[in-house]
């Protein structure tokens, strides 16, 4: 059944593939952008118009942690207070936001069942962007809430613009010590779950708290495999890590820590949803992206 759905941060990397793949599903696709435009509105039409007819929410704006910081908070809670107010609310909103929440360990392993406090700035962060997000109990018996917390999204664009210029040039290598998880996905899995979690609507939402998942690759790897992987396909040395005290410099050391350590995260719900991976695998994910 065909859907209208808004989608808003829709002119980013992810919100492009996930428009693709909507749009191909037969869906009908609205982006919210600063900027006017053919099948857009903006922020500021958002807030004084209200929610436009929809079947399905999503924000993606601010989806990556390296953007200013506020964005994401201002435009969730924008949309959120959008859909609350609407006379005919959507069936399903989906929030992405980020792992953050989940304690940096080479040891231990999060699912979505995993609590956590926030302990650092990111994570105190991704509390306050999930907050939110959150519905009113009276329309989140009418609309079914979920958070994908996205891992480091693959795909032509993106982090991978970024990561990929010093290979090429031949100077590609760990970053920090390289044993630290790498917990990441592809950009087509990534939009693939926002569409599985928009499409399988539930008939009597609960006005509970919203349903987590992880969105990752089920394959745990470090840094380390993904830098020699990488390396490997594009046929570059690997040769040259890049020190975590050199990374603290150019970042900011909380930013720093967001590529230096990581998290074993594993998408126990997101599986338990049905939802079927494209890309399991770093070789098949990298070869799509860079194999050619």
């Amino acid at each position: 059944m065909a859907m209208r759905v808004l989608v808003g941060g829709g002119s980013g990397f992810v919100g492009r593939e996930l428009t693709r793949l909507l749009q191909a599903k037969g869906h009908e696709v609205t982006v919210i952008s600063r900027q006017p435009g053919p099948g857009r509105i903006t922020w500021d039409e958002l807030e004084t118009r209200g929610l436009p007819l929809c079947e399905g929410a999503v924000n993606l704006a601010g989806e990556s942690l390296m953007n200013p910081l506020r964005c994401r908070i201002d435009t969730t809670k924008t949309l959120a207070q959008a859909i609350a107010a609407s006379p005919n609310p959507p069936h399903s909103w989906v929030l992405v936001s980020g792992l953050a929440c989940y304690k940096p360990s080479l040891t231990a392993q999060y699912t979505e069942d995993s609590e956590w406090t926030p302990f650092d700035l990111f994570s105190k962060l991704v509390k306050e962007w999930e907050a939110s997000a959150l519905l009113p109990d009276s329309v989140a018996k009418i609309t079914k809430q979920v958070v994908i917390r996205s891992g480091i999204v693959l795909g032509r664009g993106g982090a991978m613009k970024q990561m990929m210029l010093p290979f090429l040039l031949g100077l590609g290598g760990t970053l920090g010590s390289g044993s630290q998880p790498f917990p990441w996905i592809h950009v087509s899995d990534l939009a693939g779950i926002i569409a599985h979690s928009l499409e399988h609507r539930v008939d009597t939402p609960s006005p509970s708290p919203p349903q987590v998942l992880n969105g990752v690759a089920p394959a745990l790897n470090t840094n380390y495999e993904f830098t020699k992987e990488l390396g490997r396909i594009l046929r570059r040395p690997t040769v040259f890590p890049v020190p975590g005290f050199v990374l603290n410099v150019l970042m900011g050391s909380e930013r720093a820590a967001i590529l230096t350590e990581g998290q074993k995260v594993i998408p126990k719900r997101t599986l338990e949803s049905g939802f079927q991976y494209k890309y399991t695998d770093l070789t098949s994910a990298l070869k799509e992206i860079v194999g050619n």
